[in-house]
């Protein structure tokens, strides 16, 4: 019996060591990607120095596990766990910061694209919005300013002792003036913040640009050539928008998954999506994806041609309305990761949400096409609570109950981009109201229907 015991006890630990090895195989090149991907983007392009990033953003959880540094002879980062899956980031010009995923780096260095250039302006001479000089005076007779400032100051206090609610910009937009405007120590107004996921709702006005030419409709099947002759093939664009492709997909960052496989060990984030079988009746079933936005972003590249594709959302929207700090990084193979991967500052955020609360419309121009907001905000037909539109959150509410919103206490027609950690650009076009707030929050976070709400109530 005691050996039979002593037995079974040395399968347990050969099992338990084995799936430990396993795991750590599956997981490790994630940690030490996420890391040296982190690390590069926050010091090569928002310029914050290695060991603020080092401490902050890769300090807890399993990063704490990882060894990083920064070269700035070669512009790139490097992470590894217990010395084991190294992995390299490098910076390009233009571009910002790209893993050497299933490609040397020699053939990723080598790779030449047609960037654009910010024009050479300076916005300080440029009135708000497009540029950043601010009118003389600024009429806010009816504001609560005691309840306007104390709701963001309140925003940017660490309530528990593990101080990880870190919020870092919070700014108020409203009738088109910036009204408020706050940052945490070392972050300014020119500091690129990350938006992760708000990166899909840029995705979104890139799409809404090639509708506007005519040049794709989101009616139309998904132009993928691997899905034409299988039963992918009536999944159409508007399915994808609305990220309810019905593909089978696990968006998990617990571990590895597929959306951590495509971000962090991947050269083709939307080829690999575009791989799964399809699991439920496009159009029917919610579940939200990263996958399917980067499949969105390879149709976007093969619409545009090789050409024009990097310079495209620059030239077409973000240079036209004063967003001259914003980046959007693209895989190893050259497609803009439209899911996750982009930097800006948080007035650039800011402008953003004004083009989609003026409908698309900025100045003297027409950015995105009449209608494509009132798209945007159109409630899934799987989000049964009304949460989620065309890459872009909603308020809604549940349609047989308008009371079941997210936030109970802020109009049911807001919308907002959201990202990982807490970065928020909230739209509100019944209160004319645009509300930026970035950070790096993992715990005690904002209340933001509380947030909102004294914000609103802050107005005239």
């Amino acid at each position: 019996m005691r050996k039979l015991i002593l037995r079974s006890l040395l399968i347990i630990f050969l099992a338990a060591l084995s799936y430990g090895i396993y795991y750590a195989w599956l997981a490790f090149p994630i940690i030490s990607g996420y890391g040296a991907k982190n690390l590069c983007s926050c010091t090569m392009l928002a310029g914050r120095k290695a060991e603020d990033v080092i401490r902050e953003e890769l300090g807890s959880g399993l990063q704490s596990f990882g060894t990083f540094s920064v070269n700035y002879a070669d512009s790139s980062a490097t992470a590894s766990v217990f010395g084991l899956a190294k992995r390299k980031a490098i910076f390009r010009k233009g571009l910002g910061c790209t893993l050497v995923n299933e490609i040397t780096e020699e053939e990723l260095r080598k790779q030449a694209w047609k960037v654009a250039s910010p024009p050479r302006v300076n916005q300080d001479t440029i009135p708000w919005p497009t540029g950043n000089k601010m009118p003389d005076s600024i009429n806010l007779f009816g504001y609560d300013i005691e309840l306007l400032n104390k709701t963001i100051n309140d925003a940017f206090e660490e309530p528990g002792e593990e101080k990880n609610r870190r919020t870092r910009a919070v700014l108020v937009i409203h009738d088109g003036n910036l009204i408020a405007e706050k940052y945490a120590d070392g972050f300014g107004l020119n500091t690129r913040l990350t938006g992760w996921s708000m990166t899909k709702s840029l995705t979104n006005a890139m799409m809404g640009v090639l509708v506007r030419d005519g040049k794709l409709s989101v009616n139309d099947p998904a132009p993928i050539d691997e899905w034409k002759n299988d039963n992918r093939a009536s999944i159409t664009i508007h399915n994808l928008m609305q990220a309810s492709s019905g593909l089978k997909w696990a968006e998990v960052y617990s571990g590895p998954s597929d959306a951590t496989n495509m971000l962090f060990k991947k050269r083709d984030a939307g080829y690999y999506a575009s791989q799964v079988p399809l699991q439920h009746t496009p159009g029917e079933v919610f579940y939200y994806s990263s996958g399917t936005t980067n499949i969105l972003s390879r149709i976007i590249r093969q619409t545009v041609g090789e050409a024009d594709y990097h310079s495209f959302p620059y030239k077409n929207i973000f240079h036209k309305i004063g967003m001259h700090s914003m980046t959007i990084e693209p895989d190893p193979g050259g497609t803009f990761v439209g899911s996750s991967f982009s930097f800006a500052t948080a007035r650039d955020w800011a402008r953003f949400g004004l083009l989609y609360l003026n409908d698309g419309y900025w100045v003297n121009e027409r950015i995105l096409p009449e209608g494509w907001v009132e798209y945007s905000t159109m409630p899934a037909k799987g989000a049964k609570k009304g949460e989620y539109g065309a890459q872009f959150w909603l308020n809604a509410g549940n349609p047989s109950d308008s009371a079941d919103r997210n936030f109970p206490d802020v109009p049911g027609d807001m919308y907002y981009l959201s990202g990982f950690e807490g970065q928020d650009v909230f739209i509100v076009p019944s209160k004319n109201l645009v509300v930026v707030k970035l950070g790096l929050t993992s715990g005690n976070w904002v209340d933001a229907n509380a947030f909102l709400k004294d914000i609103i109530r802050a107005l005239p």
